[in-house]
């Protein structure tokens, strides 16, 4: 094996190598299943438990989120629509946002941020809000969790007239290739 080929995810796999390497979710709770590891969490949490392992080192248990509201909302929604605390953003309210503000709405950072802080009391008249005052020309960091998306905006703003097909081809070589030697 040469140091720019993917190695086998297996528990003879030091942390560091393992570090080095683009891996699926899916692969990360496969493998952590098959070493009878939690495959809970997020693919942040799930590479660090297995990092752990593979290290020899304990790891804390799977972080647990706050169960949301069992209440949820149900059409017909209105501005005044009070809002339950720890609602998800779920395809009804998608609905009324699309409605309200056109096809390119999206449940970007600043409203997934809004709604995790809602304590109850908001309506959607005040998302309406936060939508309209969130928006803005520049571009908002995207998360560490979202590489993908982090490649395709930047593979497009080098590639402009480049079509999806290509910042797919061009994806798979760069994820294929360890992090030490990504540019």
């Amino acid at each position: 094996m040469t140091a720019t080929e993917r190695p086998a995810l297996a528990p003879s796999l030091g942390p560091e190598e393992f570090r080095r390497w683009y891996w699926l979710k899916d692969e990360l709770q496969a493998f952590a299943r098959a070493q009878e590891l939690s495959a809970a969490g997020s693919k942040d949490q799930l590479t660090e438990r297995i990092a752990a392992f593979l290290g020899g080192a304990p790891f804390p248990p799977p972080e647990t989120r706050p169960r949301s509201s069992r209440e949820r909302l149900v059409p017909p929604l209105t501005i005044h629509t009070v809002i339950p605390a720890g609602h998800p953003c779920t395809q009804v309210l998608r609905e009324f946002f699309v409605n309200a503000l056109g096809p390119g709405f999206r449940f970007d950072a600043p409203m997934r941020e809004f709604f995790a802080a809602n304590d109850g009391t908001a309506t959607l008249a005040a998302a309406l809000d936060h939508w309209h005052a969130t928006r803005d020309t520049a571009a908002r960091p995207i998360g560490r969790q979202f590489e993908l998306n982090r490649f395709s905006r930047d593979w497009h703003a080098a590639h402009p007239g480049g079509t999806r097909d290509q910042m797919l081809q061009a994806w798979k070589t760069h994820r294929s290739l360890p992090v030490d030697l990504r540019n």
